[in-house]
């Protein structure tokens, strides 16, 4: 996947519902997008494709839904001119583009997908119809038609729409998603009565249950939030500890060369035997401070020994590739997708992630510290070397 890509459209996405003023998207927003491309990336894995096949479509789930910043009317087409927008100033191609448009276009509730790309996008769109929390988000979505197009429904009418959409008008493409979610929509068919109110901010009786579902929720996204920003960070200071490293090394090879090709031929001479010392003791501390520079920067991959069964009983941490790269793909494919169902196996394997990068920005930052010391009691007594000899042949 072409991660930078990716990020920057995350941000924008971001940014356009966050600078939303005139409107109240109550559905159509961030957290609708997220969900949709997390589903995206759930099919994309069951059937394998390419890299610039999962480019354009989580491309095209983080754009879908920009339209409704400018209102619900043709929002399709304004989603296309945003992303095709976006997409000229990172300089991606004519045929990338007209890719994710016909992706984005397909999400049209009168288009008939005409490829898996579109089938994914389609029924990505609507995963949100086998969640648990289906009756939450179809409140948010009549609260968002109420109050910003004035579209109002009593509660059996809403009931009877939305069965009438499960029923009649909605079904999945994908085998994956008819296999897996089409078995969980029916369900919330099912809990479907005509007097049942599935307003978001009525029906007293269950408030407490909806306290606790907006709760997790909202837990998820702290530590989601937590665990981006942290691992972002971590990642920053590593590359900044490169970026040092990498500056001592060149330093030093440009002294090292200064001196080989400069101070070294003069020493064949009787007359300049003074230079001698000072100029194997800068020598001495120039090739020291690079051999921790070295230390530093050199890539430590900690791998552990494990069995089938160790990865089976969540004991092995899936997401570092110093682990994975040793599990069969089935094997991979089946757990990866149990630690997509189950938070606290997602949130364990994380920490442990963050724990091993702090635990090799420790030994980074403590090799960097050594060689700047080095190199700065290297510089301190290589010219002192220097003055003492020079004051010696006078």
């Amino acid at each position: 996947m072409n991660v930078k890509l990716l990020e920057i459209a995350e941000n924008r996405v971001t940014e356009l519902f966050e600078n939303v003023s005139e409107l109240k998207l109550y559905y159509h927003n961030y957290s609708h997008s997220k969900n949709v491309v997390e589903a995206c990336k759930v099919l994309a894995i069951h059937y394998q494709l390419s890299e610039d096949e999962i480019n354009a479509l989580l491309i095209s789930a983080w754009f879908h839904d920009v339209g409704y910043v400018n209102g619900k009317d043709n929002h399709e087409e304004k989603s296309i001119e945003i992303v095709t927008a976006f997409l000229k100033s990172q300089n991606q191609s004519k045929d990338f583009i007209s890719k994710v448009s016909a992706i984005i276009n397909a999400t049209k509730f009168d288009v008939e997908p005409k490829n898996l790309l579109e089938q994914i996008i389609c029924d990505a769109d609507h995963y949100h119809l086998s969640k648990t929390d289906y009756f939450e988000e179809i409140g948010l979505l009549r609260k968002e038609l109420k109050e910003n197009y004035n579209i109002d429904f009593s509660d059996d009418k809403w009931n009877k729409e939305n069965i009438d959409f499960l029923t009649n008008k909605h079904h999945y493409y994908t085998e994956y998603a008819i296999e897996n979610w089409q078995p969980k929509k029916m369900k919330n068919l099912n809990k479907m009565e005509p007097s049942k109110n599935i307003d978001l901010d009525s029906n007293k009786d269950n408030s407490n249950k909806k306290k606790k579902k907006k709760k997790r929720k909202k837990l998820g996204r702290g530590v989601e939030t937590l665990f981006r920003v942290t691992i972002n960070n971590h990642t920053r200071l590593s590359d900044i500890a490169d970026s040092k490293a990498n500056i001592l090394l060149s330093v030093n090879a440009i002294i090292i060369s200064v001196a080989l090709s400069v101070l070294i031929p003069k020493l064949d001479s009787p007359g300049n035997n003074y230079l001698t010392i000072p100029t194997f003791t800068l020598l001495f501390f120039s090739v020291l401070s690079i051999i921790f520079a070295i230390l530093s920067t050199r890539p430590k991959v900690t791998s552990t020994e494990f069995e089938d069964n160790d990865v089976a009983n969540k004991k092995v941490n899936l997401l570092f590739f110093g682990n994975f790269h040793k599990i069969d793909y089935s094997l991979f494919d089946t757990e990866i997708k149990k630690m997509m169902k189950d938070n606290d196996y997602l949130y364990g394997s994380l920490s442990k992630d963050l724990h091993y990068l702090g635990k090799i920005l420790d030994r980074k930052y403590r090799l960097l510290r050594i060689t700047y010391t080095i190199f700065m009691i290297g510089i301190i007594v290589s010219v002192l070397t220097f003055i003492i000899a020079y004051k010696s042949v006078l």
